[in-house]
């Protein structure tokens, strides 16, 4: 045992073990952000650039001609601001939907409750492309194809299981004394939802926010299925068609290459101004108030 000790507390081994830790997780980011670095160097290069051989990392020049002309001569100001009414919508009908469900999961017993809560989990594990698919039809009766309201609807529908997941956990680790000694003082269970419960819970709805809008902001395969005119489409499908000033044997990558990018960017922001809560919401639900 004392021997385990000694190696334990030696400084040395410990210095070892940190910096194989700290370069795992270099070898770990270099691998994570490669292809997003790649790509940004790409949209800096110009069109003979792009296939010299044998081919450079670094542009020749760190050129923002294609930028500047992405965003002033091409729809991706439109398709942005699809994707941006796309996903608010969708995230605030997620949350509005999932906060009084995780609530009921919380604090209520009921009947098939464990069951409901698995089922919610079950639905998570279906991919997009199930769902879509067999709502087409059921789109075109309703004439919600081609329509921003239909896509929101869906958006809201696949994102509300990890919501509800996520905002359950947080939930139970919020005292339910506070409740009852709310409920004492002749507040409904809405009241103790809106005034006592979401105020403590800010961290974990601010995870929430940030997953939905992530996952709302990079949806594919819905809104490819669902959306044919060009004016309605957001970013995610805008950035596959996008071939700016096309002409026979012109080469568009590096159109492309920041068209990616800027699509990129909204999501990557939000993700690194507010990546503290989504470790508080996640770590949430281990520690009991």
């Amino acid at each position: 045992m004392e021997q385990t000790q000694n190696h334990v507390g030696n400084p040395r081994l410990r210095l070892l073990g940190n910096i194989g830790l700290y370069l795992g997780f270099a070898v770990a980011v270099t691998i994570a952000l490669f292809p997003i670095i790649m790509v940004v160097m790409l949209s800096m290069k110009s069109r003979t650039e792009v296939f010299t051989w044998p081919p450079t990392f670094l542009p020749q020049s760190f050129n923002l001609s294609t930028y500047i002309y992405v965003l002033t001569e091409t729809t991706i100001g439109r398709m942005l601001w699809n994707s941006v009414f796309l996903t608010t919508f969708s995230v605030l009908g997620c949350i509005l939907v999932s906060a009084p469900a995780a609530y009921a999961f919380s604090r209520l017993r009921f009947r098939f409750d464990k069951q409901l809560l698995l089922l919610l989990l079950v639905y998570q594990m279906i991919s997009s492309m199930v769902i879509a698919i067999p709502l087409y039809r059921y789109y075109e009766q309703l004439n919600l194809l081609d329509s921003h309201l239909g896509v929101i609807l869906i958006y809201i529908t696949v994102e509300i299981p990890f919501t509800v997941w996520l905002l359950k956990g947080f939930f139970d680790s919020i005292p339910a004394s506070l409740d009852e000694a709310a409920r004492i003082d002749g507040a409904s269970r809405l009241q103790v939802l809106r005034l006592v419960i979401l105020p403590l819970a800010m961290p974990g709805l601010a995870a929430a926010l940030i997953f939905n809008v992530i996952s709302s902001w990079s949806q594919f395969i819905i809104p490819f299925i669902l959306l044919q005119r060009s004016e309605l489409l957001p970013i995610s499908i805008g950035v596959l068609n996008f071939a700016p000033g096309q002409t026979e044997g012109e080469v568009t990558i590096p159109y492309l290459a920041a068209a990616s990018v800027i699509a990129m960017l909204p999501a990557v922001t939000m993700f690194i101004i507010l990546q503290r809560f989504i470790v508080q919401a996640l770590t949430g639900g281990a520690v009991k108030g």
